[in-house]
């Protein structure tokens, strides 16, 4: 049986992902103002949201010719390479953006947030997995009142390889004392289902604006396993958990 949930943050309980998107834009709009636009930016965030803050920035840098005008900066923060540069200066904008507590609650995903409550009332165990930093994760909880939801979470700071490695799925199943098998992982992105996958756990993939396109084309999840309409995610859980169980008993 499904004994634990593991859920993701960023892009999956909140709409960070935008806010990181428009942050990223700002900053690359603060460093080249002539020749790019924040719509462009953000478009092209869509091709690496998941991934590990140091492969956004590289590829976003290279994809918008950053790379003069970021190593101006390198000096200023006290970095040695132009990526650092370029999320220094986004850090700034989205640290702004994630301290307006008003901010974040309005870009909750409610039904996400809901199959949470379902599932600390079912007396599952639940966790989560996020590739944010541990200050930011907490910064976002505390704002939505969900600090205490959890039993046990798990960020960037706690393990060396980002996801689509496995390794934060494990550690989260291992301090939850639940098999992989018998977990199910509620995620948004490529990277994110493809470190699910590779623990060996059961996965939904809740698609954003950000993240549809590229979930059907990676082909890592049969297409009824993800969700475009937030109304059929209790029924494809469902359904999932359904197909778990058969598979236990054949």
């Amino acid at each position: 049986m499904i004994e634990s949930m593991i859920f993701d943050l960023d892009g999956t309980l909140v709409q960070t992902e935008k806010l990181k998107a428009r942050s990223y834009a700002k900053a690359a709009v603060e460093l080249c103002p002539q020749s790019i636009s924040e719509e462009q930016v953000v478009d092209a965030f869509k091709d690496v949201v998941g991934k590990p803050r140091r492969e956004v920035a590289t590829a976003l840098v290279e994809r918008f010719g950053l790379e003069e005008a970021a190593r101006r900066r390198m000096d200023e923060f006290g970095v040695k390479t132009v990526w650092q540069a370029y999320v220094q200066v986004r850090l700034q904008y989205y640290h702004e953006m994630i301290s307006d507590p008003e901010m974040l609650r309005g870009n909750q995903w409610p039904h996400n947030r809901e199959l949470l409550r379902d599932a600390r009332r079912t007396g599952c165990h639940v966790g989560l997995a996020t590739m944010s930093r541990c200050e930011q994760a907490s910064q976002v909880l505390d704002a939505l009142g969900l600090a205490d939801e959890f039993d046990f979470v798990a960020t960037r700071d706690d393990v060396e390889n980002g996801k689509p490695d496995p390794e934060i799925y494990l550690l989260v199943a291992d301090e939850l004392g639940v098999e992989p098998v018998h977990c199910l992982v509620l995620e948004d992105s490529p990277a994110g289902v493809e470190a699910a996958l590779n623990a060996g756990m059961n996965v939904v993939a809740v698609s954003t604006p950000f993240s549809r396109e590229r979930l059907h084309a990676a082909g890592l999840l049969p297409d009824e396993h993800i969700v475009d309409d937030p109304d059929e995610l209790p029924e494809v859980v469902a359904h999932v958990v359904e197909h778990h169980e058969e598979e236990r008993h054949e």
